[in-house]
């Protein structure tokens, strides 16, 4: 389930190489399964960090196998209707995103 316009990525192959733009980004597991929709204000720098730490211990978050990203001015916006249409679609939101809350207008 592709959730962003963007082709899928391989995780540790290209995720050094984000512009340092603001944007979101859906992490999945090896079956291609949304685990995590985040947003950033850097890309590369939230990337790096990713990558550099290991999603800093976080074992949900290490079940990443590919991504999709896009480049937005207002990811946080962009982030929370993704979630809601994936809540809608499916009745869940992705396992990693389950401490965030949605706010819904």
């Amino acid at each position: 389930m592709e959730l962003l316009d963007d082709k899928m990525r391989v995780w540790t192959d290209s995720a050094k190489f984000v512009k340092p733009n603001p944007g979101v980004y859906v992490l999945y597991n090896r079956n291609k399964v949304p685990i995590y929709i985040g947003e950033t204000d850097n890309l590369e720098k939230t990337f790096e960090n990713y990558v550099d730490t290991e999603f800093d211990g976080d074992e949900c978050l290490q079940k990443t196998s590919s991504y999709q990203r896009i480049f937005e001015d207002n990811p946080k916006e962009i982030q929370s209707k993704l979630i809601e249409d994936f809540r809608n679609e499916t009745g869940e939101i992705p396992s990693c995103n389950s401490e965030i809350k949605v706010e819904t207008q």
